[in-house]
């Protein structure tokens, strides 16, 4: 069986862009914004979009 093409390593090096952050990127995230400070729950974060 072959492998799906997205699953192959791609030769020139090029990075893709995560678009789905881990709960920790997401705090800090929100911290440097402003929207979230220490004592707030991180269960149920709100959607954030990646800084580039």
């Amino acid at each position: 069986m072959s492998q799906h093409p997205s699953f192959k390593v791609g030769g020139s090096g090029k990075k893709k862009r995560r678009n789905v952050l881990k709960r920790f990127e997401r705090v800090a995230l929100l911290r440097r914004r402003g929207e979230w400070s220490d004592g707030d729950r991180v269960v149920g974060l709100k959607k954030t979009q990646p800084d580039d």
